[in-house]
């Protein structure tokens, strides 16, 4: 068997999330039919996270083994070819060893969260983004977001069904930036960290808009998260402006 990483973009609107369901479409599901049409299955993939519904990715990673010898190039083009007409992209192919795992050989991951602002509702950007009505205070968000950089107790940021072991967590990074959207103005959340916590994005930029928003001041922030109490966390934001953007590994497999 040989085992090849994949670097995956997908648009998760269709999706009821990356993992395979018997009953719902899946991003992984999808990838795996794709599979069976090349070598004979059944396939189980193996991804670096595993999205929610209506989460999109711009740069997931997942590992299959295969028992054909595959040009990386050709099983991109073939695995492309098999998952049309579904909003999935096999973007790059490479041969890694058989001890190489997209999730346990991960050591960071960066998610990005677009969150679009202005009156009128979105149309070209529907489902890509999550639109409020109402402009934020940019300073305001980024004075709150401080409080969660570094290494705490996430527990008022997780899901109460998180299968997470422990959930204390290093923030390494969250930085919010204004952008020019096809549609209007925009502010990007851009997270970084080994690993996060089933919604720890999601309820992170639900919270900080209620700052952003005047509803909360930026020290709310730190009392919320040492409660580590779940009912002290701000609303959690949808999943249609979330993409896991890149995952990084000690040597890229797709140098």
């Amino acid at each position: 068997m040989q085992r090849y990483a994949l670097k995956v973009e997908y648009n998760g609107a269709p999706f009821a999330g990356w993992q395979r369901q018997a009953d719902q479409p899946s991003v992984q599901g999808a990838i795996e039919t794709a599979l069976a049409r090349l070598e004979p299955g059944p396939h189980t993939i193996a991804a670096a996270g595993r999205t929610d519904a209506g989460v999109h990715a711009l740069g997931q990673v997942a590992h299959c083994d295969l028992t054909k010898d595959w040009d990386p190039f050709r099983l991109s083009e073939a695995l492309n070819y098999h998952l049309k007409p579904q909003p999935v992209a096999i973007l790059a192919c490479a041969r890694v060893a058989d001890d190489w795992h997209a999730r346990f050989s991960a050591t960071e991951r960066r998610y990005l969260f677009r969150l679009l602002m202005r009156r009128a509702p979105a149309t070209h950007d529907r489902g890509q983004v999550w639109h409020v009505r109402n402009p934020l205070d940019i300073n305001a968000i980024r004075e709150g977001a401080a409080h969660l950089t570094g290494h705490h107790d996430f527990t008022t940021f997780r899901s109460t069904i998180c299968q997470a072991k422990s959930p204390v967590k290093t923030l390494d990074e969250i930085t919010i930036e204004p952008a020019s959207g096809l549609s209007g103005p925009e502010l990007h959340f851009r997270l970084r960290a080994r690993s996060f916590l089933h919604n720890q994005v999601r309820s992170i930029v639900g919270t900080l808009e209620r700052v952003g928003a005047g509803a909360w001041a930026p020290a709310d922030v730190a009392t919320a998260l040492a409660a580590r109490d779940r009912a002290a966390c701000g609303p959690v934001c949808p999943p249609h402006g979330l993409y896991l953007a890149e995952v990084r590994y000690p040597d890229d497999p797709f140098a």
